[in-house]
């Protein structure tokens, strides 16, 4: 098997891949809950288009007509523009009719978006949903894999199902007679799809063929050894090595975890929002 194909078993251009080489699926959110998010948004949107609009126009009664139809206007625009804008950055991709749904707003990356993010979508969306009336918006959902409409595409986003629950395998055990090596061992950063082809490998390991079986195992334990130094004690299953080095890019990267989250504790204030 070549290392092109054992690099990529499984794994396709959307996933997210974590450093233990699992992938996770966050599916786009559905054109129908996009829509119903849409709609919900769309009448809180109206309606304070319109209690501002009033307000402009009560304000603008003693002005010019030039000035009056200012005031409308910035009242329209901070409706249109700066209710999606605030609720996006505020929320971390949520507005009101996607908390109702279940949906967020992601990073094409799947973390959090930004103030520039939302702003950018929040423009693009006043032509391609108020201008065209979403026409633009569906067609381009329905296209894209993942359910983008223009103003994901510009600015980098994509609309996710946030209620989802990512099923996860099971962890690798440790190899006891090989926790010693491999814990003081160098591992380097191992590729996405390698370590992936390594994960899915051990638990279906038992349901292959002997001959496919042992073949796979030999292919991706030469692949996996550059990045691991020094070379594990002769005499080993490739299985076991291949477990060992599974089991302990895990363990480290949950330590890494936690080395941050505790490190953003000390450096980061409480998120008022959280």
């Amino acid at each position: 098997m070549s290392e092109t194909t054992i690099a990529t078993i499984g794994v396709t251009e959307d996933d997210l891949v974590t450093g233990e080489g699992v992938a996770l699926d966050l599916p786009p959110a559905s054109i129908g809950m996009r829509i119903l998010s849409g709609l919900l948004d769309l009448v809180i949107v109206q309606t304070l288009a319109g209690a501002l609009i009033v307000f402009a126009s009560f304000l603008s009664a003693s002005l010019d007509e030039a000035l009056a139809a200012a005031l409308v206007l910035v009242a329209s625009l901070a409706a249109l523009l700066g209710y999606p804008t605030a609720m996006l950055t505020l929320t971390r991709g949520r507005t009101i009719g996607k908390l109702a749904t279940g949906l967020r707003t992601v990073r094409d990356d799947a973390g959090p978006i930004t103030f520039r993010h939302a702003l950018t979508r929040s423009l693009i969306g006043i032509v391609e949903i108020y201008f065209f009336f979403g026409l633009p918006a569906v067609i381009a959902s329905v296209v894209n894999p993942r359910g983008k409409r223009l103003g994901d595409m510009a600015a980098g986003t994509y609309v996710v199902r946030e209620r989802h629950r990512a099923n996860l395998p099971p962890p690798v055990p440790m190899p006891p007679h090989l926790a010693g090596w491999v814990t003081s061992a160098d591992l380097a950063t191992m590729p996405d799809g390698l370590a992936l082809a390594i994960r899915t490998f051990l638990p279906a390991a038992f349901t292959m063929d002997p001959t496919v079986r042992e073949q796979l195992g030999r292919e991706l334990l030469e692949e996996a050894l550059p990045y691991v130094s020094p070379a594990p004690p002769s005499g080993n299953h490739p299985e076991y090595v291949l477990a060992a080095i599974a089991a302990d890019r895990r363990r480290r990267d949950l330590e890494r975890l936690m080395r941050d989250a505790r490190l953003r504790d000390r450096l980061i204030a409480d998120d008022p929002l959280r």
